[in-house]
């Protein structure tokens, strides 16, 4: 009993020490954790999510042909772009649909009921009068076709919206920017810089009309 009291009573301050050491060493390491926490945490990842969905019958004669024509007929790069609205169109229905089997008096309706017709209308799918989600299944892949950019400004012969030019020609219009659709300030249509061709055709008039000048002045 004696040696065991000697040996604690040798042993105990190290103990002792090496207890402290660990308990600060703890706090450090919380506070460390809570500091990291605390800071602003940027992430550069970025979750893409599905944009078209291709069909599954490849070599379907009917659509081969109805998408040939809405290519054609709306100017489209590829049928990546048919697929991107038809995929958009599908969600829509979809959401609508979903909506269409609850209750009217369902506040889930109601929310996002209006707020499904409030996009509808702000993007000129759908009138003020359809304000119904019955319209909303009713609508077709031209519908969407005909807000495209690159639809409008074939319609009106411009390349501007807004102040701001926009080179994307699947961008979809609102009714409240429809207005703004304009000639770009650089565009010889707009007020800017004049074309390569006609820029020379000015300058050959200009040297010919100093040379006829000149000429006139030797026979005076």
């Amino acid at each position: 009993g004696i040696r065991v009291s000697r040996f604690r009573a040798f042993y105990l301050p190290y103990i002792v020490e090496e207890l402290n050491q660990a308990y600060f060493l703890l706090l450090r390491l919380h506070f460390a954790f809570l500091s990291k926490a605390a800071m602003v945490h940027v992430n550069f990842y970025r979750n893409y999510g599905k944009t078209f969905k291709k069909p599954r019958r490849p070599y379907e004669k009917e659509r081969l042909d109805a998408e040939l024509k809405l290519v054609g007929e709306y100017g489209l790069r590829c049928k990546r772009e048919l697929w991107r609205v038809q995929y958009a169109l599908s969600r829509i229905r979809n959401a609508a649909r979903m909506l269409l089997t609850l209750d009217e008096k369902d506040p889930r309706r109601i929310f996002e009921g209006e707020a499904l017709l409030r996009r509808m209308n702000r993007y000129g799918l759908l009138d003020e009068s359809q304000n119904k989600l019955d319209y909303v299944l009713a609508l077709t892949v031209e519908n969407f076709l005909e807000r495209r950019l690159q639809t409008l400004v074939f319609k009106t012969g411009m390349a501007k919206v807004g102040r701001q030019v926009v080179n994307v020609a699947s961008f979809m219009v609102r009714v409240d920017s429809q207005k703004h659709i304009d000639f770009s300030l650089t565009s010889p249509f707009g007020g800017g810089r004049p074309g390569r061709v006609k820029r020379k055709n000015q300058k050959a008039a200009a040297k010919k009309a100093s040379g006829g000048d000149g000429d006139e002045e030797d026979e005076d």
